[in-house]
């Protein structure tokens, strides 16, 4: 599809609750009042309960959908096989569930013009609404981003909010570069700090980020362990000081 302004990145992993509510007509839907051209690529983490098959019949129905069929190594390579096959001008990733509506990119746009290379969603950010979330989420996040500002990155209120849009240079610059979590097969479901460390990288190299306020409505998800999780993405942060130290992210 030549020209495409914007790319709609999806990840899934055994989705099919979630496909049985619509979110990828919604999707689909609001993008085609848009007056910009557009594609969906949807990038899949080897789910195993039908989604991918659901997810090929949708992609056959509309001209506009890819579908990106991946083995299962958790959320980061899968969203940055969809990053790296869309075309767009701008390529966003958005939750499969759709906690943070598309229709919030409205939002984004602004900061585009004035020159942001990333613009990410927060939940953090005075004007951001948060519905439905269970206090020990609240919780696990405002400690989760303590660390994270204090060991990683100052100045980012919410690392973890899915619902980023960068650029295409920044994309191809950015994603190929990552390197916790790329190549290893995975039992279980597991997301880690894969945006930590994109964002990471992304002000190490002087790009320009913009966060923005947000809607997110909590959905309730079997995959997450509090503290098994809080756990792994702790290490996880760790492991990304560790290779900055040892000089695996090149300039």
């Amino acid at each position: 599809m030549p020209n495409v302004f914007l790319s709609v990145v999806i990840p899934s992993y055994n989705e099919i609750k979630n496909l049985r509510r619509g979110v990828l007509n919604s999707v689909l839907d609001y993008l085609k009042k848009q007056d910009y051209s557009f594609e969906i690529i949807l990038t899949d983490d080897g789910s195993t309960d039908g989604t991918k098959e659901e997810l090929i019949k949708f992609a056959q129905n509309h001209p506009q959908v890819k579908t990106q069929l991946n083995s299962h190594r958790g959320k980061g390579p899968t969203v940055a096989a969809g990053m790296l096959a869309a075309t767009g001008q701008y390529r966003l990733f958005t939750d499969f569930d759709q906690s943070t509506p598309i229709s919030e990119i409205e939002k984004m746009w602004p900061f585009v013009e004035d020159g942001a290379d990333i613009v990410i969603g927060s939940r953090a950010l005075q004007g951001a609404k948060r519905d439905k979330e269970p206090w020990y989420r609240h919780i696990m996040g405002k400690g989760f981003n303590f660390v994270v500002q204090t060991v990683a990155i100052a100045g980012i209120h919410d690392t973890q909010c899915g619902f980023k849009l960068f650029s295409a240079q920044a994309t191809e610059d950015l994603f190929p570069r990552l390197v916790i979590y790329v190549n290893k097969e995975r039992q279980d479901a597991f997301t880690g700090a894969f945006d930590v460390e994109l964002l990471f990288l992304a002000k190490k190299l002087g790009y320009h980020i913009a966060e923005v306020p947000v809607l997110w409505e909590h959905n309730e998800s079997d995959r997450v362990n509090p503290v098994k999780d809080s756990i792994r993405m702790f290490l996880d942060i760790v492991k990304i000081r560790l290779a900055d130290w040892l000089g695996r992210y090149h300039a």
